[in-house]
């Protein structure tokens, strides 16, 4: 069976600048998957590569089976894209908007009002049909972009930083949307530089400078870093650098909100945060904890940096 979407050794260059060096992607119907990273990591290009906005230097990109280098249009046809900027007509009114965008897709008459219809319905808009799309709120553009990109029925959704700029609960309002896509059997990439968004999807593929690092699940992802990460409490970060120094096995430290955050070196993680304890009664920090927690994703891609700066240089 095909897969909904398929990148295999997907590159571009701009000039002298290689925004994304073969790029290896599989997404399957009701699956979700992120590109996750920074700014300029090659998650813009990867996402207009798969749509056909630009065309890949090599590789190639696959729509529901097809080819989008060669039939574009029949490719297009099975394809939601919502781009990282909002696209939409500013002077339209929202309904206006999904007429013009329905009729484009070929859908006319009775066809486009119960579709449009629908989607105000599906995106939680139909109070704001009315409304100029430019006089929206940026949760609510991005509620339009989705309905727009949805307008057709397609089988593959490709989402740009969808929430960028949105505050929390629209955020959370988005997210539940493309939640009952996935159990309709839509196949959605979304590319994002938060965390949290990420680890709410399937699988997480780690870009850097152009470069696929390591893809998995969260769990996945997470696991070389189990036992390893450590929080400390009770004291900052200027008194831990002068009675921890002679604790060993410490790979990294981060300062995290009010605690300090500590890598382990792997097998260490007990027996540093016990010396770590330890260490603070010696120099007189009674109220100092130190304790194993869960791993995040920032955790892995701090993680992964050391390695990325040698494999890019590569």
């Amino acid at each position: 069976m095909s897969r909904a979407i398929e990148a295999i050794g997907l590159s571009r260059a701009f000039g002298p600048t290689q925004a994304l060096a073969g790029l290896d992607l599989a997404v399957d119907a009701g699956e979700m998957v992120a590109l996750l990273g920074p700014d300029g990591a090659g998650k813009t290009t990867a996402m207009r590569l798969l749509a056909g906005v630009i065309r890949a230097d090599s590789g190639s990109a696959r729509l529901a089976g097809i080819d989008v280098a060669r039939e574009a249009e029949s490719a297009r046809a099975h394809l939601g894209y919502v781009p990282q900027r909002f696209g939409l007509y500013g002077e339209l009114t929202v309904w206006e908007n999904l007429r013009f965008l329905a009729e484009v897709r070929g859908l006319a008459g009775r066809a486009w009002r119960d579709r449009a219809g629908a989607m105000l319905s599906f995106v939680g808009l139909e109070a704001f049909r009315d409304r100029r799309a430019r006089a929206l709120s940026g949760g609510m553009k991005q509620k339009l972009g989705l309905a727009a990109a949805l307008i057709h029925e397609p089988q593959v959704l490709l989402l740009d930083e969808p929430t960028g700029g949105v505050d929390p609960l629209a955020r959370q309002g988005f997210w539940r949307l493309l939640v009952r896509l996935l159990r309709q059997g839509v196949a959605i990439l979304i590319s994002t530089p938060y965390m949290d968004e990420a680890a709410r999807c399937g699988r997480v593929g780690f870009l850097y400078q152009g470069r696929m690092l390591v893809e998995g699940t969260p769990a996945e992802l997470r696991r070389p870093l189990q036992g390893r990460m450590i929080e400390v409490t009770g004291a900052s970060p200027e008194r831990f650098a002068t009675w921890a120094v002679g604790v060993g096995g410490i790979e990294e430290s981060q300062i995290f909100g009010a605690a300090l955050r500590l890598r382990a070196a792997s097998g260490l993680g007990e027996a540093v945060a016990s010396d770590i304890e330890d260490a603070a009664r010696r120099a007189g920090e009674i109220d100092v904890h130190a304790r194993l927690v869960a791993p995040s994703l920032e955790d892995v891609f701090r993680f992964l940096l050391p390695t990325a700066s040698h494999v890019v240089g590569a």
